[in-house]
Order: structure tokens, then C-alpha cells, then sequence
């Protein structure tokens, strides 16, 4: 008796399993969701309209691409809903653009580049985006869902890819997923630390029915059993592809969630600087992030009345010529203050890892980012209080906290005289003559006080940008565009153009040295294409200068360093785009050759400005690792 309900229990188990791996199989091959939702198989509607949908229930108003046969529907389906296309000369540019117009709109930045090697080519720029706490939606194509490592045109694990890079990856399987998928990524990329999503569409769930059906479609009529079963798993893989794509789905975002700061931790915070004597603020790109409007953000810093150093996006967050801005000398002010608030600012490389914090001093550290908000408190520092939550509300609650409270005034007035002798020096270091060519400070200098008051810069080089990092300043909150932690050379095309299609009204200059606008030069050609005039002012030493400063006096050797004093603004002017060489002998005409830049800007046409310059050792010391 015992055997035989043995073998019955058994055969049991067996039929349970069966069962089960059969209604699995039903499931993933969707025959059951394909009783209730049809696929509409006359339909000349295409995947890439659902995506065009999502987008511009978004507020998306432009897409970065470099063309591919992959994302056509995509495309194509965007311009038919006024989403405007902009197309680069290299998929990295179009993912630096759409970075840029996530920065400065406060919306999520949308670039759509081709399967495999047009993937491959944006990685560098969406890790800078990484980096940079970007909201950015990265949308590639892909083979097609049958015939994924198969060996099909520029199919790659593209999913293995982006997961380090990325906070949410996702492979659409069905043309009914692309609106929820899509949904789903961009309240990541916006929620929390805003960084890069990546999504990517198979080409079979981007095109119409019937031009698919002619790729699955079984050539002669299936012969034997098996035949019969291949043809009938790629009817049903057909059908399930289009089941229930073109049934009503709502396009509208998704709640965006940002963590905040707690009633308790503020009113700790406004204790701590009520008692402050020397109060310092390092306000960090990530103060600029929505919800908070920098203008508001602006005057809680005015009403604090606290000293401010300003990095990343945050540089021009108090105007040119505020009271409040200190420039120079931070680390002296770093050993001196008794109170230092860390808005959105890392103790990573740029602060030597918060060893120029002072253990004297009080430290509230504020970031979206838990990893960051504590980076290095194990070794070099430690907060007094952390606070896991959005800066700029922060601030806002914290000057609320402190109405009729002020920094005493002694503090930044003791501060920015130090900034203003250090600048007199910087003017007159900028008066020496060089050796040859150009003094590059002088240059910096006519070019900061002829520049127009809306303008925007984007910096993109080493050493002539880091000089222009000392003399330039912002005019005004989000009007500064540099590459974030990562130091990434190759974004100046990019960011320019997204920065010019969000403010079209601005002069936007992009401050280059010799070596970084050789990845970007090429954009000039898309400058013209989609008239974005914008001012490139490139420092020419025929040199890596910033490399060259330490590997010649260390090593002994400046190969690999050189450049040549190349002819850049002929290659504006092929691309269609207007070039000006500036040298020794133009020195007494700068700033007509400039103004003649600004005219010419107006006008509608992008301009170089190549200026030859010699060398200096302002930057002497300066590190390039």
C-alpha cells in the first residue's frame, strides 16, 4: 500500500510541476493576456509614437540623437508632436546636450542614439551624468526581441552596459510596456539623486505590424510537427508583441519623490548658526535642483547673510558682484570659520577629501546622497549634523528659521577683502607680457568684462579653463556649465547647444582650451544646421598644459603633450560658421574682434575666436590627477 501511494503522490508531484511550468510558459508567452487584448494587426500605428506620447506629457521639448535605423519611429513620431530633433555630429555630444538642458530646465534631459556602437559611444557622457546628478533619459534601439544574441547587426548586452551607470535600466519586450516603462524611468531619474535612466527598444517594438509581420512571417507553409510549432511560437511572439498596444494608457508623470530634511534637523541647524560667529556655506551643484527656484534660493542666502563659496551649477547663484560670494582664498576661510554648512557640496577630491575642514569648526552637511553626504567622515572629518535630504529646501527652511538673524557683518566683509586684493593680483599678473603670443589672463579678463549680461559659459578644457574658473564670473543662478566630479573633457559642444535651445535669447560662450575643443570641433557643423550661434573662445598654447606643468619638471619629458598651433578658425569656417585668429598682432583689437564675435553671434552664425597665447605660471601647482 505504501508503494503504491508512493508512486501516486509521485505522478502527483510530477502533474503539479507540469502544471506549473506550463502556466508559466502561458503566461510568459502571454496566450492568456492575448484572450482579453487583441492585436490589431491592420493598425498602421508604430511604437514609436507611444514613446513621442510619454515624452511630451513630459514638457519634453527636445531630443538629442545621432540617427539611427533602430529609433527612425522614434524620431519621426517626435517631430509629428512638435518635439523638436537635434542631431550631433557624435552620440556623446547628444547626450552632453540633453544634460545640459536638464540642468538648466529643470526637467529630464531625452537623448535617443542607434543599438550597439552608438551605445557604446554616449558611455563616457552618461557616466559624467552619473556624476553630476543629471536627470537623463538615455533611450537606445536594439535588435530585434527574437533575435537578440543571435548574432544580429550591432547587438550587444546593452542592459550589462548602462547598470553600473545608471539608476534604472530597462529593455521594453512588448509595445504595450513602452508607456509604463517609460513612466517608470523618468520619475527615477528626477526622484531622490537625480541621475541617467536607460531604456532601450528592440526594433520590433518600435515599427507597425505589418512590416514586422513580414520579418517573423514563415516563408513557405510549415511542413511536420515541429515546422508546425515554429511557425505557431512565432505567430503567437507576433501577436503578443502588438496585443493591447493602442488600448488607452495614461502618458501623465509619475510623483517625483525627493527626501527633505525633518523639522527636528532644521531646528538644529538654526541653533548651530545662531551662535556662529564665522559661518562659511559651500553650496554645491545640487543646491540648484528642483522643486526649489534658484531665485528663491538667492534671497534665503541674502537674508542668512552668511559668506558663500559657490561651485559646479551653483556659481552665479548670487550675482556678479554680491557682497556674500567669496572667490579666493577658501581654504584660509575654511581654517578660520567656526560653522561650515555643506549644501550639496562633496568632501571628495575638490575639498583634498575634508582635510581643509577644520576640526574646530561645527559642520552641517546636506545631500540627497548618503554615500556622498558621508564620503571620507571616516578619515579625514565628521559632521556635526547630516542630513540626508534636498539642499536647496534646506536653506529656504533654515533662513526661515533665522528671520531677523544675521551673520555678523565683520565676518564677509574680512573675507572679500581678502577676495578683492587677490583679484588686483590676478589684474595685474594678467598686465605681464608672455614670451610670445597672448597674455592668456588678459585675454580672460577683456572677455569677462565685454561678455553680455545674460550670458552662459560652458567650460571645457584644463589649464586655460581653469584659469578662466578664477577670473570669470557668472552673471546670474544656472549660467555656468562645467563637466561636474568626473572632470570629462569633449562637453563644451554639447552643453552649448542645449544651453542656447533652453535660452535662446543668452549669449552662450564656451571657454575651450587647444586640446578639449578636438572632440567637439565638429559640432560647428550642428551649430549652423540648427542656428544656435554660440562663442567659442578657444586658448591655443599648442599644448596639454595642464599635464605638461607637472610631467616636464617631474619626468623630464613633455611627450604626448604637444600640439600644434592649428588653424581652428578655418575649420569654423568650413563648417559654416565664422572664425577669427587672434595673435600678437591683433592684441590692440581685442576687444573690437570680440565685439565683432558678439555681431556676428547676433546675426545667427557661431563664431571661434582662436586665440594664440603664451604662457604664464599663474596656475603653478595645480593639480592634474
Amino acid at each position: 500500500m505504501d508503494y503504491w501511494s508512493s508512486i501516486i503522490t509521485a505522478l502527483g508531484c510530477l502533474c503539479g510541476c507540469a502544471c506549473a511550468i506550463l502556466a508559466f510558459a502561458v503566461y510568459k508567452l502571454g496566450v492568456i493576456y492575448q484572450f482579453f487584448h487583441k492585436a490589431e494587426s491592420k493598425s498602421p500605428r508604430h511604437g514609436g509614437e507611444s514613446v513621442a506620447e510619454v515624452l511630451r506629457s513630459h514638457g519634453v521639448k527636445f531630443v538629442f540623437t545621432l540617427v539611427g535605423g533602430h529609433i527612425s519611429p522614434i524620431l519621426v513620431a517626435c517631430e509629428k508632436l512638435g518635439i523638436r530633433i537635434v542631431d550631433t555630429r557624435h552620440e556623446a555630444t547628444a547626450v552632453f546636450a540633453a544634460d545640459a538642458v536638464a540642468r538648466m530646465s529643470g526637467t529630464v534631459g531625452v537623448a535617443a542614439v542607434t543599438a550597439g556602437p552608438g551605445l557604446t559611444n554616449t558611455v563616457t557622457a552618461v557616466k559624467n551624468a552619473q556624476m553630476a546628478e543629471s536627470p537623463l533619459l538615455l533611450i537606445g534601439g536594439a535588435a530585434a526581441t527574437l533575435l537578440q544574441g543571435r548574432g544580429a547587426l550591432q547587438d550587444i548586452d546593452q542592459l550589462s552596459l548602462f547598470r553600473p551607470l545608471c539608476k534604472f535600466c530597462a529593455s521594453v519586450r512588448t509595445v504595450r510596456e513602452i508607456v509604463p516603462v517609460l513612466r517608470k524611468a523618468i520619475a527615477v531619474a528626477q526622484s531622490g539623486t537625480p541621475g541617467p535612466v536607460f531604456v532601450e527598444f528592440p526594433i520590433d517594438t518600435l515599427y507597425p505590424y505589418h512590416l514586422v509581420e513580414k520579418e517573423f512571417a514563415v516563408k513557405n507553409a510549415p511542413k511536420g510537427l515541429v515546422g508546425k510549432a515554429i511557425a505557431w511560437y512565432l505567430q503567437n511572439h507576433l501577436n503578443n508583441l502588438f496585443a493591447g498596444a493602442w488600448e488607452p494608457q495614461d502618458t501623465s508623470p509619475l510623483p517625483v519623490q525627493i527626501p527633505t530634511a525633518t523639522d527636528q534637523q532644521v531646528q538644529q541647524c538654526v541653533e548651530l548658526v545662531s551662535r556662529a560667529k564665522k559661518p562659511v556655506i559651500l553650496l554645491g551643484s545640487q543646491a540648484t535642483l528642483p522643486p526649489t527656484p534658484a531665485e528663491k534660493i538667492r534671497a534665503a542666502l541674502e537674508s542668512l547673510g552668511i559668506p558663500c563659496f559657490l561651485g559646479g551649477m551653483a556659481r552665479g547663484m548670487l550675482g556678479r558682484d554680491s557682497g556674500l560670494h567669496i572667490r579666493q582664498n577658501r581654504r584660509d576661510a575654511l581654517k578660520e570659520a567656526d560653522l561650515v554648512i555643506l549644501a550639496g557640496t562633496v568632501c571628495d577630491f575638490r575639498l583634498s577629501y575634508g582635510r581643509v575642514l577644520s576640526r574646530r569648526s561645527r559642520i552641517i552637511a546636506v545631500n540627497r546622497d548618503r554615500s556622498q553626504l558621508l564620503k571620507n567622515s571616516d578619515m579625514f572629518w565628521k559632521p556635526t549634523v547630516a542630513i540626508q535630504g534636498d539642499a536647496g529646501s534646506f536653506l529656504l527652511r533654515l533662513s526661515e528659521g533665522l528671520k531677523g538673524h544675521r551673520c555678523p557683518p565683520d565676518w564677509p566683509q574680512s573675507l572679500k577683502e581678502g577676495d578683492l586684493a587677490k583679484e588686483k593680483a590676478n589684474r595685474e599678473k594678467a598686465a605681464e607680457r608672455t614670451e610670445r603670443h597672448l597674455n592668456p589672463l588678459r585675454v580672460l579678463h577683456r572677455a569677462e568684462e565685454l561678455m553680455a549680461e545674460d550670458s552662459i559659459i560652458v567650460a571645457d578644457g584644463g589649464d586655460f579653463v581653469g584659469s578662466a574658473a578664477y577670473i570669470m564670473r557668472p552673471r546670474g543662478p544656472l549660467r555656468w556649465l562645467d563637466p561636474g566630479a568626473f572632470g570629462t573633457l569633449g562637453v563644451g559642444g554639447g552643453f552649448a547647444l542645449g544651453a542656447k535651445l533652453c535660452r535662446p535669447e543668452s549669449e552662450v560662450w564656451i571657454v575651450y582650451g587647444d586640446g578639449s575643443l578636438g572632440y567637439s570641433v565638429a559640432e560647428f557643423d550642428t551649430f549652423t544646421r540648427h542656428k544656435t550661434p554660440v562663442i567659442a573662445l578657444v586658448g591655443n598654447d599648442a599644448c596639454w598644459s595642464q599635464i605638461s606643468r607637472e610631467q616636464v619638471p617631474i619626468l623630464g619629458s613633455n611627450v604626448a603633450c604637444g600640439l600644434a598651433f592649428t588653424d581652428y578658425h578655418v575649420v569654423a569656417d568650413g563648417y559654416g560658421g565664422k572664425g577669427y585668429l587672434i595673435g600678437r598682432e591683433e592684441e590692440g583689437r581685442l576687444d573690437e574682434v570680440i565685439g565683432k564675435a558678439q555681431q556676428e553671434c547676433r546675426q545667427g552664425r557661431a563664431v571661434l575666436l582662436n586665440v594664440l597665447i603664451g604662457k604664464t605660471n599663474f596656475r603653478d601647482g595645480s593639480i592634474s590627477v
